[in-house]
């Protein structure tokens, strides 16, 4: 309601009880009665009109969860509402002389600072100690504040002030004052504010608890990507203390220590009494599992907080564990006491060290075990071949009639004899080229190689087995192919294995066909048949050793199962690659790459 309306009353009034005619006062009290309805409306629309301002400033504020989006709608929805000169808003707690003043702004939404950056403590403080809000028209003559500094010096007049509640409980104000027109708030102006800023901590509340939910997740998530990112880099290791060096530098970078080190016990010795420092400070010292820093760890296998003392830093010892004891243990030190925040993320650190320590072992035993696979292959071939070399020699000797005429019947045997004695020579002979293809002890001569000319050679020697079957081959492989860098006795078995299995699984009548590609520095050659195919579930272990499908049509013919897997494994060693292409059925085409001769 406006000053004049206000003024006008109170003279009316004023002249209603002087002693004037009473047709003089009952003018005068018509007018005073018309007066009151007109304020009455005026008080009504100004009610509307606050409550439409409140609504749509409600409205306003549920349009976001940016916190500091949040607080600056607050503060200048708070301004254009009780029309002040200019706004605070303040996080505190009751009896907490810390303020934090979040924002501080004008009524034309500019941020203050120097000299405008000022407000009256007590009037702050009552309303944060009493959970009321506080209105003042001159606080310059009201006895609550004329006499504080802070009123006195920045000559404030009408100040307002409401706390901010979240379930029953202060957590700060906003304040807004004029401090050149005093009477500018009224109880009217107090009550729209309360109501505001219950809607307001509302707002801020859930802005909060959502930025704080982000930073929370956010943490997390670069938390993650730095454990996977160690994890990438450890489970590359292969020694012990590369892992331990790679855990200690990031237990320090992850818990910001201004120390960390890794400390384990010889797996070599029985004796469990003392740790040695693997990386880290004092590398190579030793510490009993006495000692105080990491008896309850060891003893219990559980993570531990030791807050600072006056004498020691703060740490976090995690203990590294596998399924059977502890390995060790991994500890971080600062002066600042550590979270339960640092606490996971080092346990995080030791649970994939310990993963990438038993891949190591695992990768170790593997080898020894393919090493003792190996050696053994290597021994038996050694063994087997000069027996062997015995039967094949006196099986021809006998053929040939050294000790006396040999009739059919003998003459069969001896066949009999000597085919199978040519099938254990290739086994032991394709054993021995696999296991030390795998350990990297397969000797090749390695040259530029021509591809059509190893195709014509495997085909020369396959071909009684082709006119056999009254099966044709192709060759369609040109002269022009640039030479590959390859062992050219090796290129000429691979052919020959893949030409074998595509005449004995091709029905007999049927054509094979070799083609040959160039393909970005690698020339790719394909046999191709038109066979029974390949099931699905045989294609996973096509190139296994001694893997032989149970299909009928493939048990009729002899065979260990390992040629495939030759092929693959010289490919490889020679930098080249090796696939299939099958329907069931219809047929197969298998391939192997190999490098071009680089110029």
């Amino acid at each position: 309601m406006s000053k004049s309306l206000k003024s006008a009353l109170a003279n009316l009034e004023q002249l209603h009880s002087q002693p004037f005619p009473n047709q003089i006062k009952t003018i005068v009290a018509e007018t005073l009665s018309q007066l009151h309805v007109v304020e009455a409306e005026i008080a009504k629309g100004e009610e509307q009109s606050r409550l439409a301002a409140l609504y749509q400033v409600g409205q306003l504020l549920g349009s976001s969860l940016d916190l500091e989006e949040v607080l600056n709608q607050v503060m200048d929805a708070a301004i254009r509402l009780t029309k002040a000169e200019r706004g605070f808003l303040i996080l505190a707690k009751p009896g907490d002389p810390a303020l934090d003043v979040r924002i501080s702004r004008n009524i034309s939404k500019t941020d203050l600072d120097g000299p405008e950056y000022k407000f009256s403590d007590t009037v702050i403080q009552t309303a944060l100690t009493s959970g009321k809000g506080v209105v003042t028209t001159n606080a310059q003559e009201d006895p609550r504040f004329a006499e504080r500094e802070s009123v006195v010096s920045f000559s404030l007049r009408s100040v307002l002030c409401v706390p901010l509640k979240v379930r029953g409980e202060v957590e700060g104000v906003i304040y807004v004052d004029n401090r050149a027109q005093s009477g500018l708030f009224t109880n009217d102006d107090l009550d729209l504010l309360n109501a505001f800023a219950s809607q307001a901590a509302s707002a801020i509340a859930n802005a909060q608890q959502y930025t704080q939910t982000d930073e929370v997740l956010a943490a997390r998530v670069q938390e993650l990507e730095e454990l996977v990112r160690f994890s990438r880099i450890i489970n590359t290791r292969s020694s012990l203390a590369d892992i331990f060096e790679d855990t200690q530098k990031w237990a320090a970078a992850g818990t910001a220590a201004s120390q960390s080190w890794v400390a384990a016990f010889d797996e070599t010795l029985e004796d469990r009494s003392e740790l040695t420092v693997m990386a880290g400070a004092n590398r190579g010292s030793q510490i009993p599992v006495t000692a105080p820093l990491l008896a309850a760890t060891l003893e219990s296998n559980t993570p531990h907080i030791y807050e600072p003392a006056a004498d020691a830093p703060a740490r976090v010892v995690v203990p590294l564990l596998d399924e059977r004891k502890t390995l060790g243990v991994v500890v971080a030190e600062s002066q600042h006491a550590f979270s339960t925040e640092d606490l996971n993320f080092l346990t995080r650190l030791a649970n994939l060290t310990m993963t990438a320590v038993g891949k190591m072992h695992l990768l170790e035993s593997i080898q020894e075990a393919k090493n003792e696979k190996a050696q053994f292959v290597s021994t038996v071939s050694h063994e087997l071949r000069l027996p062997m070399t015995s039967i094949m020699g006196y099986t021809d000797l006998l053929k040939q009639g050294a000790m006396g005429e040999v009739n059919e019947a003998q003459m069969g045997f001896l066949k009999v004899i000597r085919e199978n004695s040519d099938r254990m020579a290739k086994l032991i002979a394709d054993l021995s080229d696999i296991y030390k293809a795998e350990g990297g002890r397969l000797h090749l001569d390695v040259a530029p190689t021509s591809l059509l000319f190893a195709v014509q050679n495997a085909a020369e020697q396959i071909e009684p087995t082709i006119t056999e079957r009254s099966q044709r081959l192709d060759v369609l492989v040109s002269n022009e192919l640039p030479a590959v860098q390859a062992d050219p006795k090796r290129v000429n078995q691979m052919v020959q294995y893949l030409l074998e299995n595509a005449a004995l699984y091709s029905p007999p009548g049927t054509a094979l066909e070799v083609r040959a590609r160039l393909e970005d520095g690698v020339a790719r050659l394909m046999v191709a048949d038109q066979g029974t195919g390949i099931s699905p579930e045989d294609q996973a272990q096509i190139f296994d050793q001694f893997f032989r499908s149970e299909a009928e049509e493939v048990r009729e013919h002899k065979g260990w199962g390992l040629g495939l897997c030759v092929v693959k494994s010289l490919s490889e060693l020679m930098g080249g690659q090796t696939g299939f292409e099958s329907d069931l059925g219809k047929g197969s085409t298998f391939w192997f790459t190999l490098p071009l001769v680089k110029e």
